[in-house]
Parts: structure tokens; C-alpha cells; sequence
């Protein structure tokens, strides 16, 4: 491909890139967006790259539909890194998800690479490019856009075409493509790309300190604040940030006055907002809270079983070595310690994360297989025979 960037702004030249897109099993995309100042990301920039195609669509300039519809077939993967928020947007451009998702930062670990790793990184990683990084602070809302920053925007699915084919040939050959269908599954699950008003306090950090009134009022506020930032396209830290939230519901003031002895909420903004602050307090404040049963802290862990978590760590990266794969990718510290306490339902324990790991974890914790070192190393033993034997 050239490294001549073709800029869609026209509708004409919208329907060609989209004729040219049709025959395509599968396509590269990003987007670039701000949403620093609004609740809702604003589209700046959209970018796609086949092995034959490489284009970005100005999305200020044109209607999109015509390249929806392309991107929502059902028959066709859209290849993207780190897909979550480029998906966000979709999912709010058109209310579904797309059909089929591959995610270049979910599949890498499976090869060994780290975890979350970096577009840049994996580029570098795999194809030996290093990328550049002289736009990576541009406002993709100005215009007009600049040749080399069209050139930075069009790099981040230049590459991507480039680096599906090999990561699929390399899933393919050690049998693991099909392990990414959960990971996939659930990025396609329109569930993650919506917060409902009356869940919207869970995402508060800190509320699990606060009980009964206090509770009641957070939860209030929470879903308030939800509504309003919404429907004024704002983000929710400029209607009522965290901290003075969290404030009021502590001090659960019944006048002005009283509200402005709450630390954090800047001056405008209380004055904007600060009868229907004092309603919600009110109308919240005799109600019962939703129960905190998802937040609750589970007792401090013995000294018995901060051992097991630490020989059941060195386990899992032995694991892990031998499987060539990332070991976050098969379980991080909470879920070894949710083993431990005694919990069985956890992603370790199903499909491709039990055969590899999770069986020699639990014969380990229930003393069916033992770990020792073997000439300086960690290596699996039965434990009625302590005879060495590798991982399944």
C-alpha cells in the first residue's frame, strides 16, 4: 500500500471506499475520538485498511451510514486493538454490536506477549516497525488535518492489516484460535456498553465505606448524576465529581448552607445544581440502600493461605512457561486467591484455562500433585510418588 492517505469527505467518495470494502472478509479499523468535555465520545476520525485498501473517513463531513452498513455485515470481522472503545461508539451509532470482532491486544497474550500490550508494541513486536509517535496529542477535531497527521492516524490500520493474517497464522498453529471466542463473546456483549442509571453508584470508588443513609443518598445521587450528564452530554465529573458525591451523602445537608460545607464541588456547579442536589438528598434520605452483597470485603486471609497463593503463583507461571503463554492470561493474583477461599466458579476453571492450568491447580491445593525444584527449577511431582511429571 502507499503511504498517499486517502481522505473521505464527500459522499461520493464514501460510496467508492465502501464499493471497494464490500468484497472484504475482513477489515482493519480505529477510530480517533475526544470526549474530555462531553459524556458521550465525539467521532473525529474513522480509519480502515484491507491488504489492498487503506483510507480515513471524516465522519464531521459525512454521514457514516453508508460505511455502517458495511461494517455491521454480518459475514465480515472487524480487526481492531484494544476494541472496547472504538466499540462504544459504534454501539451508540447504531445500538447493536458488530457481528464478528477480532482484538489484536486480546489474542497477543495467547502468543506469549504481554499482557494489554500496546498497539506500538505489538507492531514492533511482530513486524519489527517501530511506529512513530509526533501526532499522538492532535485534536481530531481541527481541520484541516495535516498530511503527516493523516499519515499517524492511517499507521494505526496499516499495521493492524498486517498483523491479523500472522497472528491468525500463529493462533492457528499452536491450536489456540479458538480459545479467543469467550474473550470475543464478551466484548460483544451489549451489556458493557451501557450503565444503567440505578447501577451507575457500583462504579463509585470508595461507596462500599458508606452504610444506611449515607448509602441510600450515594445511590440516589449516583443514578442523578447519571440523567443529568446524559442528557447535557457532559461528563459526569463537571455535574458532581466523586468526592464531593461521596461528601454528600455523608453529610446529607437539608439547606444550601449546608451543602456548601461540602468539601469539592466548585462554586458554579453548586449553584447550577444545587436544588436538585438538596431533592434527591431529600427524597433518598429515609429510603434502604441497595445492598453492598458485591462489594463486601471478605475476611483477611491466614498466614496458611497467603502461602498457598504465593506456591500457587509460582505453579501458575510454571504453567504458563511451559504453554508458552502470558500467565495473567490464565488467572492474576484475586483469582488465585478466590481458589484458595474456596470459590469455583471463576474463568480458571473453564474451557482452555482449566485444561492448561486450572486442574494442576486444584490437585495442587488438594494435595494431588505437589511443586518442588528440580535441578533449580519448579517442576509438578505426584504426590504419593513425588515422581516429576510435566503439565497435561
Amino acid at each position: 500500500m502507499s503511504r498517499a492517505v486517502p481522505f473521505i469527505d464527500t459522499p461520493g467518495a464514501l460510496r467508492g471506499l465502501c464499493e471497494r470494502l464490500a468484497g472484504a472478509p475482513w477489515l482493519a479499523l480505529d477510530t480517533e475520538f475526544i470526549r474530555e468535555r462531553t459524556y458521550r465520545p465525539r467521532l473525529c476520525l474513522v480509519q480502515v485498511a484491507t491488504p489492498e485498501t487503506l483510507a480515513c473517513i471524516d465522519p464531521l463531513a459525512v454521514e457514516l451510514e453508508p460505511l455502517l452498513e458495511v461494517l455491521f455485515e454480518p459475514q465480515r470481522t472487524l480487526v481492531m486493538h484494544a476494541a472496547r472503545q472504538d466499540l462504544e461508539i459504534f454501539y451508540q451509532l447504531r445500538g447493536r454490536l458488530p457481528a464478528r470482532v477480532f482484538d489484536t491486544q486480546l489474542a497477543a497474550p495467547l502468543l506469549g506477549l504481554p499482557e494489554q500490550i500496546g498497539y506500538a508494541g505489538l507492531v514492533k513486536a511482530l513486524l519489527g516497525v517501530e511506529l512513530g509517535k509526533g501526532h499522538a496529542r492532535t485534536d481530531w477535531c481541527a481541520r484541516p488535518l495535516t498530511a503527516g497527521q493523516l499519515a499517524y492516524a492511517a499507521d494505526d490500520v496499516r499495521y493492524l492489516a498486517r498483523l491479523y493474517p500472522e497472528l491468525r497464522r500463529r493462533l492457528e498453529a499452536c491450536g489456540r484460535l479458538d480459545w479467543l471466542e469467550e474473550e470475543f463473546a464478551a466484548l460483544r456483549d451489549p451489556a458493557g456498553y451501557e450503565t444503567p442509571e440505578a447501577e451507575a453508584w457500583r462504579r463509585i470508588k470508595g461507596i462500599g465505606r458508606l452504610k444506611g443513609r449515607s448509602l441510600a443518598i450515594a445511590q440516589a445521587l449516583a443514578a442523578w448524576r447519571e440523567r443529568t450528564a446524559r442528557e447535557a452530554d457532559l461528563p459526569r465529573r463537571w455535574v458532581l465529581d466523586d468526592e464531593a458525591l461521596l461528601g454528600i451523602a455523608r453529610l446529607a445537608p437539608r439547606t444550601k448552607a449546608e451543602l456548601r460545607r461540602v468539601r469539592g464541588p466548585r462554586e458554579d456547579r453548586l449553584a447550577k445544581y444545587a436544588d436538585a442536589i438538596l431533592a434527591v438528598v431529600a427524597k433518598a434520605r429515609d429510603r434502604a440502600p441497595e445492598p453492598l452483597a458485591e462489594g463486601r470485603r471478605p475476611p483477611p486471609l491466614e498466614p496458611a493461605q497467603e502461602a498457598a497463593i504465593d506456591l500457587l503463583a509460582g505453579a501458575l507461571r510454571l504453567l504458563a512457561e511451559r504453554h508458552r503463554i502470558h500467565p495473567n492470561v490464565l488467572a492474576n493474583r484475586k483469582a488465585l486467591e478466590q481458589l484458595v477461599r474456596g470459590e469455583r466458579d471463576l474463568p480458571l476453571l473453564r474451557g482452555w484455562r482449566r485444561e492448561l492450568a486450572g486442574e494442576h491447580l486444584l490437585a495442587v491445593l488438594e494435595g494431588r500433585e505437589a511443586v518442588t525444584i528440580v535441578d533449580g527449577r519448579l517442576q509438578f511431582v505426584h504426590a504419593d510418588t513425588h515422581r516429576p511429571h510435566p503439565p497435561r
